[in-house]
């Protein structure tokens, strides 16, 4: 006789399952049909686990953000110079989209963040944390001489969330022919270099700027 599986382990196959079928068919096209047929279970068998679509999908936001966290939390415990912090940062952030590729069209749903504000402000808050570490990094890189001077935090830190968004779009939308990370690194050492340099070098009075 097949042990019957505990609650919790059968919420984080539902979240699993969410996860997949999100990739494959699309987070606005999800149905918890589809999700009850990938785990074996009936309609009513994934509603006893969530009550509703709406904490299902915030279930599956509150493991993706822990996923996006204790990683941050493992590159800031480790003593690293600025530059090779912010892209350390960055790199963990392409691994968790590379590990789960419906992440970009999660949190790109309006449909999604429409109708269920919980998942909403569970992003928001943790896509927000991400940019207050990048601007603190810019920061300490700048009063300790590593970047420039005239180098804006802020700016800074949502040029590389760009860049990041940027990347996961094209890769998706290139049916992931490159490694996801390895490209990244390359773009994130490109931008960091920009960080260290002047932006103008005056030229001798009377020479032409071509």
């Amino acid at each position: 006789m097949r042990a019957r599986k505990s609650a919790e382990s059968r919420k984080s196959e539902i979240v699993a399952a969410m996860l997949r079928l999100a990739d494959e068919l699309g987070p606005d096209r999800l149905t918890t049909q589809a999700v009850a047929t990938a785990v074996g279970l009936t309609q009513p068998g994934i509603f006893r686990h969530f009550p509703t679509k709406q904490d299902l999908w915030h279930a599956v936001a509150l493991q993706i953000t822990e996923a996006m966290m204790n990683a941050w939390d493992e590159v800031m415990a480790v003593d690293a110079a600025p530059p090779d912090r912010l892209a350390a940062l960055i790199g963990v952030q392409l691994r968790q989209i590379s590990a789960n590729p419906a992440i970009p069209a999660i949190l790109h749903s309006r449909e999604l963040h429409a109708e269920n504000a919980p998942l909403h402000a569970t992003f928001l808050g943790v896509m927000t944390r991400f940019q207050t570490m990048l601007v603190d990094e810019l920061k300490r890189g700048r009063e300790s001489g590593v970047f420039r001077a005239d180098l804006v935090p802020a700016d800074g830190a949502v040029l590389l969330i760009s860049l990041v968004q940027g990347l996961a779009i094209r890769w998706s939308l290139g049916r992931r022919s490159f490694a996801l990370e390895v490209e990244g690194a390359r773009l994130v050492a490109s931008e960091i270099a920009l960080f260290r340099e002047c932006p103008f070098t005056q030229a001798p009075q009377g020479a032409s700027l071509k």
